[in-house]
C-alpha cells in the first residue's frame, strides 16, 4: 500500500514540499484537496466539527484521525484522554510529530477489549464502512467499545444532490447497490493508489442501520450541503 494520503500529511509536518491530494471519484471528476486543510484549528473547522468536539466527553477513541487536528483540540483545550487511531503508518508519525501523546496504526475492527465514552468518526465519518453490506459489522465493533453512557459522532453525507434529474426531478441512480457507495482513487506527486469504497450514509440509512444492530441513533444537527451530525448510543 502506497499510502499517499498519509505520505501528503507527514510532508506538510515535516516541510517535505507537499503538494495537492487529488482524488477522483466514479461519479466525479478529479479534484485537488490542499493537505493544509488537514491541519486547521478549532476555528477553521465547519459547525459539525465543532458540535462533536463540545460534545465529545470523558475517554474518547478518534478512528481514522488522519492529522490529528480533532484529538489535538480535545487534548490540548479540553484536557481529555483522546486514543487516535488511523490505518496510515504515516498519519501516525505526523500527529505523534504534532504532539499527541496517544496516537497509533491501528485498524478499527482489530482494536482490542477496551472501552470509550466518546467514540469519533469525523470527515464522512461513515467513509471506513466502505459498503452498505460492511455497516453492520463496523457499527457492531464500535458499540462493542462504548462505555455504558457512551456515543458516537459520526458525520456524513446524503449525496443523492450528486446525480443527475429526469423532467420529473426523479434522479438517476444506478440500479446495482447503494448510491452513497463511491470508488474512490487518491493521488500524490504522480503516484496513484489502489482504488478503494468509501462510504457516504443518507440519515435515514444510517439510523436504519444502527436501529437493526441495538443502537439509538439522533440527528444532531445538518449542515449546509447536505451533510450532518448524528449521535449513536
Amino acid at each position: 500500500m502506497l499510502d499517499l494520503f498519509g505520505k501528503a500529511i507527514l510532508d506538510f509536518q515535516t516541510n517535505n514540499s507537499p503538494e495537492d491530494i487529488i482524488t477522483e471519484t466514479n461519479i466525479s471528476e478529479t479534484d485537488k484537496m490542499d493537505v493544509a486543510y488537514l491541519f486547521r484549528s478549532y476555528k477553521e473547522m465547519p459547525k459539525l466539527e465543532k458540535k462533536a468536539l463540545q460534545l465529545s466527553k470523558g475517554k474518547v477513541l478518534d478512528v481514522g484521525c488522519g492529522a490529528g487536528s480533532h484529538s489535538l483540540y480535545l487534548q490540548n483545550n479540553k484536557n481529555l484522554e483522546v486514543t487516535s487511531i488511523d490505518i496510515s503508518e504515516n498519519a501516525i508519525q505526523a500527529c505523534q510529530l504534532r504532539g499527541l501523546k496517544n496516537a497509533k496504526v491501528q485498524n478499527i475492527l482489530d482494536l482490542g477489549n477496551e472501552k470509550f465514552d466518546t467514540i469519533l468518526l469525523l470527515m464522512n465519518g461513515t467513509g471506513i464502512f466502505g459498503t452498505l453490506a460492511d455497516t453492520s459489522k463496523y457499527l457492531q465493533k464500535l458499540k462493542s467499545l462504548l462505555s455504558s453512557n457512551g456515543q458516537i459522532l459520526i458525520d456524513s453525507s446524503d449525496i443523492i444532490y450528486m446525480f443527475d434529474e429526469d423532467d420529473d426531478g426523479s434522479k438517476w441512480i444506478p440500479a446495482d447497490g447503494y448510491y452513497g457507495e463511491l470508488t474512490f482513487t487518491i493521488s500524490y506527486k504522480n503516484q496513484t493508489e489502489e482504488p478503494f469504497t468509501w462510504l457516504y450514509l443518507d440519515y435515514n440509512t444510517l439510523q436504519n442501520a444502527a436501529f437493526a444492530n441495538g443502537l439509538q441513533c439522533e440527528l444532531i444537527e445538518e449542515g449546509k450541503h447536505f451533510d450532518y451530525l448524528a449521535r449513536l448510543f
